[in-house]
Order: C-alpha cells, then sequence, then structure tokens
C-alpha cells in the first residue's frame, strides 16, 4: 500500500525508514519531510494542520494509511477529518490528543482514574498562581497548559525563577497555551520513557527508553526536545517495568471510560521515585528522539502494527524485539534550544553511515542541488547505534559522531553516562 507520513524531524525519519523497509509499503510519502526522508520517500508540500487537505491528498493518491507523527496536528484533529473520509490512520483524535494538548486535562485523567503523579495546581489567572507560590516554595516545576514546541516547561530551582516562569506564561509569551497554567511538585530520581501501541480498546507496550532533555553536561541547563537517548533502561528494575506497564493499561483504561477512542501511540514519561513510577506527562505521539531507539530495536513489521492499531486489530498483533541495545546521540546547532544559524554544510556522513551498527536519522537538515546536505533545525542528526551490550552501542555511537562536523555542531558527550554508573548516581 502507498503510505503518507506527516511531520519533518527525526523521529518522522525513523518512521519512514521503518515503514520503507516492511513489505507490504508501496509508495511511501511525507509531508514536508527533511534532507533524510527524501533520501528513502517522496517529500510533498502539503499543509499538515489542515485535516481537509490531508484528507485530499489521501484519496488523490490512493493513500492506504496516514500516519501522523507531531502533536500540533494529531491537536487541531485532523485524524479525526482522515478518517472521516475513510482513511485509515495512525494518531488519536483532537479528543485523545487533549492528553498532551491541556496539561490541566492530562492531570485530570491521572487524578480521576488515579495514576500515581505529582501533586498539582492548575491556574487561569497570574494572581492565583503565584498565591500558590508563596505557599509552596521551590525547587518546583511550571507548566503552560497547552502546547508550546516544547519550551513550556521549567523546573525552577529558586523561587524567583518560578515566579518569573509563572509571568513569562501570563506575559502572552506562548499565546494561548499559557493561558493557564499547571504548577506541580518537583519529583525526584531518573526518568523512563514509555511508549504504546493503543487501538481504542488493546494496548501493546513497546520497550522502555531514556532521554537527556537538559542541554548541557551533567544534566544540567534549559530543557530540550532532547539530547540523547537508549533503549531498553538498565536501571530499570522488574517491578518498576511491571507497574509502568500496568499505569499505561489503566490509562486506556480511564480514556475509555471518558468516552475515548485512541488510536495511536501513547507516550508516559515517568519519574522512577522511591515510591514507585509516577507520572511527569503523556504524549499523544511517538516522542522524539525516543523513536530513534525503539523502532530500530522493533522486529515486528511497523506497518502491520500501525494498520492494525488503525483499524482496531492490536489484539491480533505480538510485538517481537531484537536483543540489541541503542543509544542514539543528538548533533544540534550551536544556540539550540533558543536562537541558532542554518545553513551550514554537513560533513562525513558518509563515513558514519559506513560503520556497521550505525543508523543517521536526520531531524534538521536540507538536501542542496547539488546532493549534500546543510543544517536547517536546533536539532540536525541523530546518530543511532545498535550493539550487544549498552557499552558497545554507545561506544559505536560517539565513534559515529567524530567522522560527522559542521560549524557550531555540539553534543553532550555524556549520553547514558550516569546509566552506566548506576541507580546511585540519581542520588549524588
Amino acid at each position: 500500500m502507498d503510505i503518507l507520513v506527516l511531520g519533518s524531524g527525526g523521529r518522522e525519519h525513523a518512521i519512514c525508514a521503518s515503514l520503507v523497509a516492511s513489505p507490504l509499503s508501496d509508495k511511501v510519502y511525507v509531508a514536508p519531510g527533511n534532507g533524510g526522508t527524501a533520501q528513502i520517500a517522496c517529500n510533498v508540500a502539503l499543509d499538515i494542520g489542515d485535516g481537509a487537505a490531508v484528507a485530499g491528498f489521501a484519496e488523490e493518491h490512493g493513500i492506504g494509511l496516514v500516519v501522523i507523527g507531531p502533536e500540533a496536528p494529531l491537536v487541531a484533529g485532523v485524524a479525526d477529518v482522515v478518517r472521516e473520509a475513510g482513511i485509515p490512520c495512525f494518531g488519536p483524535g483532537a479528543a485523545g490528543a487533549r492528553i498532551e494538548g491541556s496539561k490541566t486535562f492530562s492531570k485530570h485523567l491521572m487524578d480521576t482514574y488515579g495514576l500515581p503523579t505529582a501533586a498539582y495546581g492548575s491556574f487561569d489567572d497570574e494572581a492565583s498562581a503565584l498565591a500558590y507560590l508563596d505557599e509552596h516554595p521551590a525547587p518546583i516545576v511550571i507548566k503552560a497548559d497547552g502546547l508550546a514546541a516544547g519550551k513550556g516547561v521549567v523546573v525552577a530551582s529558586d523561587d524567583a525563577e518560578a515566579r518569573a516562569a509563572v509571568e513569562d506564561c501570563f506575559s502572552g509569551r506562548f499565546g494561548s497555551a499559557g493561558a493557564t497554567v499547571v504548577i506541580e511538585e518537583m519529583l525526584r530520581g531518573p526518568e523512563c520513557s514509555i511508549l504504546a501501541f493503543i487501538d481504542g480498546k488493546d494496548i501493546r507496550v513497546m520497550a522502555p527508553s531514556q532521554d537527556h532533555k537538559r542541554a548541557y553536561e551533567g544534566d544540567t541547563g534549559p530543557n530540550t526536545g532532547g539530547m540523547g537517548v537508549y533503549s531498553p533502561v538498565p536501571i530499570v528494575t522488574a517491578e518498576e517495568q511491571v507497574a509502568m506497564e500496568d499505569i499505561m493499561r489503566r490509562t486506556l483504561e480511564g480514556m475509555r471510560a471518558e468516552g475515548i477512542d485512541y488510536r495511536g501511540c501513547l507516550y508516559g514519561g515517568f519519574m522512577l521515585t522511591d515510591e514507585g513510577p509516577k507520572l511527569l506527562e503523556f504524549n499523544c505521539r511517538f516522542g522524539d528522539p525516543e523513536t530513534q531507539v525503539v523502532l530500530p530495536r522493533l522486529k515486528s513489521d511497523l506497518v502491520e502494527v500501525m494498520l492494525a492499531t488503525a483499524e482496531q486489530r492490536l489484539a491480533d498483533v505480538t510485538l517481537e524485539w531484537r536483543d540489541e541495545w541503542a543509544v542514539s546521540v543528538v548533533l544540534a546547532s550551536e544556540g539550540y534550544p533558543t536562537s541558532y544559524e542554518k545553513g551550514f554544510a554537513i560533513t562525513g556522513l558518509e563515513d558514519a553511515s559506513a560503520l556497521p551498527g550505525i543508523t543517521l536519522y536526520h531531524a534538521g537538515t536540507k538536501r542542496t542541488d547539488q546532493g549534500g546536505f546543510v543544517t536547517s533545525g536546533g536539532r540536525v542528526l541523530n546518530v543511532t547505534a545498535l550493539g550487544d551490550s549498552f557499552e558497545a552501542a554507545r561506544d559505536l555511537a560517539y565513534q559515529a559522531v567524530g567522522l560527522i562536523d559542521f560549524e557550531g555542531r555540539w553534543f553532550r558527550s555524556d549520553i547514558g553516562a550516569r546509566a552506566l554508573r548506576g541507580r546511585s548516581s540519581w542520588d549524588a
């Protein structure tokens, strides 16, 4: 069948790579795609936030499956329009996408169905939010309620930073996304991400992964979309894994009780606290960069799994996984996650790709007329390695990183370092 993927990041490149590898796929279109997807699929110009435009393209080109990567078109209800046109779609409708589109809704769902999470307050005006801070001193977490392109969360280490974050939200910086603010207790411990395929009735949980969200070495600096990731997660105990999978299943039950027909990927972000795993957030789609290590480890045919999810046949699917470890390091543009320049030539891609076990997922690249690549985003490349051990995969990833260059290139050299030192490194 022909498939249409919506999105332009490293996540979408990873999804496309798995879809293209399936014998069930014919032509794969990506809207708008990037330099990497252009090598393996057909990039097309399409307004991915316009449900009618997406459905129209799918009908005109005989698309058998639409896969929606980013959160914005999901929150906008694009999946609803595509399904109404009779086209199978991987991605929740607007009702389900609220689990990411509104942090207040997400916390309400957690409260209502007894899903463990941080204590919180939700506020529609600045005065009430600041008054709450007076009673709940830092460290504390401030979140814009809506979608803010990954920039609406501040982990405030002192009261002044917390108040500034609240004022920033209500200043209009994030538009309507900051009109409501959620203030949360700061949980402590290592983080872990769990992704799951959900077809509205059944759930298939994927392998765990661990992202590195802070920009700088030692997990310091501002939050980013993610600077590196690995899967599986060596510090997760069997009991914690069972607990997280149970929470994901109970989340499906809660959404069903709310009348939500959720079909797509559900992302659960967890903190592994001394009291057990607690939810930090939900996302209504595959994580980025988690996808870039989870999908390379998936042996099952992704087209088959996604189509079964879209058509509510997930009960017939069993996920199979490769034994290898996966580690991915993000190469970013200098200045990310704030301001950065674009258009710098990227070298060394062929040499890095030639290393056995290495896959390069393009996130912010553009292909030139001469066939080369230049930078076009903050996160430029995901350098993903598969290895027989965590150490082997990590070493291979950094070997490949050393072969790639562009002006302003930077990366964290400590991806996975704390996991190698063990659980105690998070208690320091």
